[in-house]
């Protein structure tokens, strides 16, 4: 049934993108200097988890890898790399500059000052979830390296400011951003079909069954694969040659838990904490929430960063939100709902 699981993983990067022509040429236009010898604008893309960021990406490097031979390249995902010094080394690992950088010893200037010292290809670096750094100002000076190009992925733009000192601000207030909205159903529909056509083997799937899987997974493109990803799975241990309604609807939670599950193992510490606070409560208010984080950790971050803990968790649907501003309650979110 499943003839090439590659395409049935959500980190697959087709040749081909669906219904994101505008953002993908916003971003490549942004990248565009760089065919002529320039280093590209500094891009911000903007959205909801699964809603394609990551993928258009990765996407508009690779077309751009067809018109420069020497482009480096190298992703960043800022939910792993958070700290100041994970964030350089990982980004000079791309270049084969870490050799002798001890993760223990070395200053972390040093590590800016060897990327400064670069002059070579042109370099483009994508920092996934950029709303995760520890010291945003680290933004400031990969801005002002010569032959860097930054790409920036977050959930929302306003959240992303508010934590910028005026210095970088200033410097990527100018910068380009690109937008993106939740998929539609018929969207999630055109997806789902390419991943059928070029992952499973032909008529094991009708387009009621697509429209299923689309419907659970409410724009959500990572879900959707999933769920199609886990189905296929289900129907080829089972040795059936088709995804019929049950096999989809057995597969929906299952789906829905991984994401979750992973988007859990991704938590930093003190984001597992937060979490972990609110598992295990009736509900709670951000004062609460905060209080009882403090009492929990050896080195506890500010109320503000746990605000933005909370609305991280939020926005990877692993908590819920209810009530206004001021008197908002946040509870475990329920995979199953």
């Amino acid at each position: 049934m499943i003839q090439d699981a590659r395409v049935l993983q959500d980190e697959f990067i087709p040749s081909e993108v669906q219904h994101r022509d505008a953002e993908v040429n916003e971003l490549t236009n942004a990248l565009s200097p760089i065919t002529h010898g320039r280093s590209g604008d500094t891009t911000f893309l903007f959205g909801p988890s699964g809603a394609g960021k990551t993928c258009i990406s990765r996407f508009a490097v690779e077309r751009l890898r067809e018109e420069v031979l020497t482009l480096n390249v190298q992703y960043v995902n800022c939910w792993e790399d958070y700290s100041r010094f994970r964030t350089l080394y990982r980004i000079l690992d791309g270049i084969n500059e870490t050799l002798d950088i001890h993760r223990q010893s070395t200053p972390h200037d040093v590590l800016l000052d060897r990327l400064r010292e670069y002059d070579g290809a042109p370099y483009v670096i994508i920092l996934d979830e950029v709303d995760q750094l520890d010291e945003t100002d680290v933004l400031y000076d990969l801005y002002r390296i010569p032959d860097l190009t930054m790409i920036l992925i977050a959930n929302r733009e306003e959240e992303l400011f508010a934590e910028f000192d005026s210095r970088v601000r200033s410097r990527l207030t100018s910068s380009t951003r690109v937008h993106f909205d939740s998929y539609h159903l018929d969207e999630l529909m055109a997806i789902l079909e390419d991943r059928v056509r070029w992952g499973l083997e032909s008529g094991v799937i009708d387009d009621d069954r697509l429209v299923q899987i689309a419907d659970a997974a409410a724009g959500d493109a990572r879900v959707a694969i999933g769920i199609l990803r886990r189905a296929a799975e289900r129907a080829q241990e089972a040795g059936a040659n088709e995804l019929t309604e049950t096999t989809i609807s057995e597969a929906i939670p299952e789906a829905r838990e991984s994401v979750r599950q992973r988007n859990i193992d991704q938590l930093t510490p003190d984001q597992r904490a937060v979490y972990e606070i609110i598992r295990d409560s009736d509900g709670l208010a951000p004062k609460a929430v905060y209080e009882r984080y403090r009492d929990r950790v050896e080195d506890p971050r500010t109320m503000r960063t746990v605000r933005k803990y909370l609305s991280k968790l939020s926005h990877y649907n692993l908590v819920d939100a209810s009530g206004t501003s001021r008197d908002r309650v946040y509870h475990a979110d329920d995979p199953l709902s």
